[in-house]
């Protein structure tokens, strides 16, 4: 059997190589604008599964210009490749800027992806037939603290003129494009309002550009809502950079506002606190009073009173969310905790039960919660497919597209089509498109297919560990746990071998140049060069050491650790609390929210991996360990540079 699959791939591979070659021409054409070169090789597409992308780049050319019978015939096709329905938006798009209506109108109920650009052509369209209900619906668009796209324009105008759209609605577009840091799109606000509520625009500049100097020269006597607006928005400004200098010149500006605009700075004052862990954070929450916050603050309220260790006030401050937010998992856990702190055990269990069915870092901690030993009911995969089911799913147009365009390392296009092939499967049909990828190399692709099964689920797929020959002599060099590397090492890459992140990171592990360059000298590798970071055994030989290394400067605490791993040793060793902390309440309070998403993935993956390789069971709660305070000895022990 295997001898015929082999005989097949030897086959198979002329004609990819031909097929490969004759998209990348196409896609190459395209870019040059070559509608002659896009043609011929868009015949030899033909009846290929990339034919559907040859169709586009030939549309794309001159949509402008292009026949619609043409576009619709193109559109008309299965939806089975994302290219289809981007080009119903760019058309969509197109006829909406002509206003070209009927064509619009006929296209735009079939749009899968809309966007608010797309929105508001609608509404234009809308607008010929029901004025005041399009308008209306306008009014919902405007409260944003972004730019919207100027086709919403038009429709704001009339519903500003209709007064749809009236003067308390301005403002309080104002003060979210405050909050939001929008200058630009404040002063064009600000154009519309007049008397108390009137803004300079060289006000705004001066705030914005040093919100400090600003402060100290203010004068809001007799000030109306205009100006102090401008003063919130330079305190707010302040606190984010300093909450102890805007707490001082507030001192002294504070009684210039009527209460509500007092609470609602305590609020941003609270906030900026929480996130550099001051502990007077839950000083100006409380001062705050009952003013609504938003997401982010009724997040940072709860965290500072967690770093605090006050569960009368973790159980307010996640009382006082919204609904929809006291549904996160983050929450619902806290929340339980502080009703067993709070001698309600019955009431915490409650809210364990359902939260313990759910396989992640909060479900992982609930599971320990409500038992002895950690629930982990991870068996034997209830289902395997077939290699009936293997076949047939690489019969799809969209899977086939998928292996072309990852074979051709556009990853990206790729991804886009994973995803839609993936959007309507089952649970079934989700792991078998794991294990395609899988058997492809695409460990990220599986991953994420297989973390996507509702009821049907199988974690060895979720939890691929490739490399594991690779790793082991470095694993053993260093004395580390295989499961840590593992939870880590996924959380990094997803074991993409040509990952980079935005800011240079590079390879499994995720290193950055710099610390490689430290890394490869403490290890004495004479010939160590850049280009060397993106080789599979130097990538591993430096991640591994790098994290033995954090591991030992952090009294071989994998959560500081991980966060050291991830934002740097200095700033993990700063975001200690001057007391001892439980792991979980370090990693929820960590500022960055990069990190403190990664800290608890980094854990939880470590949990299942420690599983799946044997090892002797330990719960995360027990991994997370408590984190010591700080003292002279452990904040002066590790290098802040490398």
């Amino acid at each position: 059997m295997k001898y015929i699959v082999s005989l097949l791939l030897l086959v198979a591979l002329p004609a990819w190589a031909d097929q490969d070659a004759d998209f990348l021409a196409a896609r190459d054409a395209f870019r040059a604008g070559d509608a002659a070169k896009l043609e011929r090789f868009a015949q030899r597409l033909n009846k290929t599964p990339l034919e559907v992308y040859a169709g586009y780049y030939q549309l794309r050319l001159d949509l402008e210009h292009a026949d619609p019978k043409r576009v619709k015939d193109f559109l008309s096709r299965p939806e089975d490749s994302p290219v289809i329905d981007r080009m119903r938006g760019e058309w969509l798009k197109s006829l909406g800027n002509k206003q070209q209506w009927a064509l619009f109108d006929a296209e735009y109920p079939r749009l899968l992806n809309e966007d608010a650009e797309l929105t508001c052509y609608a509404l234009q369209s809308r607008r010929r037939s029901d004025e005041q209900g399009a308008l209306r619906e306008a009014r919902g668009l405007w409260f944003s603290g972004k730019g919207q796209p100027d086709s919403c324009g038009p429709l704001f105008d009339a519903a500003i003129a209709a007064g749809i759209i009236g003067e308390q609605d301005i403002w309080q577009r104002l003060r979210l494009t405050l909050e939001a840091g929008n200058v630009s799109l404040a002063k064009l606000l600000a154009a519309r309002l007049v008397g108390s509520y009137a803004i300079s625009p060289a006000a705004l500049d001066s705030a914005a550009g040093d919100a400090d100097r600003y402060l100290e020269n203010v004068n809001l006597a007799n000030a109306g809502e205009g100006q102090r607006a401008v003063a919130l928005f330079a305190l707010q400004r302040l606190a984010k950079q300093s909450p102890d200098l805007a707490a001082t010149r507030w001192e002294k500006l504070a009684a210039s506002f009527p209460l509500a605009e007092q609470q609602y700075f305590y609020g941003w004052l609270g906030y900026e606190a929480a996130r550099k862990q001051d502990a007077r954070a839950l000083q100006w929450f409380r001062l705050a009073a009952n003013i609504s916050l938003s997401e982010q603050q009724a997040a940072w309220r709860v965290r500072a009173a967690l770093r605090a260790q006050d569960w009368a006030e973790v159980l307010a401050g996640v009382n006082a969310m919204s609904q929809q937010q006291q549904r996160d998992a983050a929450w619902q856990y806290w929340k339980a905790r502080a009703l067993m702190a709070l001698g309600k055990p019955a009431d915490g269990r409650n809210l364990l039960a359902p939260l313990s069915r759910e396989y992640h870092f909060y479900g992982q901690l609930a599971g320990e919660e409500m038992a002895a030993t950690p629930l982990l009911s991870e068996n034997k995969p209830a289902y395997k497919p077939s290699d009936q089911d293997i076949n047939a799913m690489l019969a799809l147009p969209g899977i086939q597209r998928t292996l072309a365009l990852y074979r051709m390392e556009l990853r990206g296009e790729a991804m886009k089509e994973w995803s839609w092939a993936l959007r309507n499967f089952n649970d079934q049909e989700l792991l078998t498109a794991a294990e395609i990828a899988r058997r492809n190399e695409m460990y990220d692709r599986a991953i994420g297919a297989a973390e996507k099964t509702v009821a049907v689920h199988d974690f060895s797929l979720r939890y691929l560990a490739p490399y594991r020959d690779a790793l082991q002599s470095h694993i053993r060099e260093f004395g580390l746990e295989e499961a840590w590397v593992y939870g880590l090492m996924r959380q990094e890459s997803r074991f993409v071998t040509a990952a980079k992140s935005n800011v240079g990171a590079a390879g499994l592990m995720q290193i950055m140049p710099s610390t490689a360059r430290w890394v490869a000298h403490k290890l004495g590798l004479k010939d160590y060069r850049q280009s060397l970071i993106h080789q599979l055994d130097t990538n591993l030989k430096l991640g591994t050491y790098y994290m033995k290394t954090v591991l030992s400067w952090f009294d071989d605490s994998p959560v500081l650790a991980s966060a050291a791993y991830n934002a740097g040793p200095g700033r993990a060793r700063q975001w200690r609390a001057e007391v001892p902390l439980e792991g979980a309440i370090y990693a929820e309070t960590i500022p960055f929210d990069e990190t403190r998403d990664y800290v608890k993935k980094v854990m939880s993956n470590t949990v299942y991996y420690a599983r799946q390789f044997g090892a002797p069971p330990r719960s995360l709660k027990q991994r997370m360990g408590i984190v010591a305070g700080k003292t002279t000895e452990n904040q002066q022990a590790i290098p802040d540079e490398k």
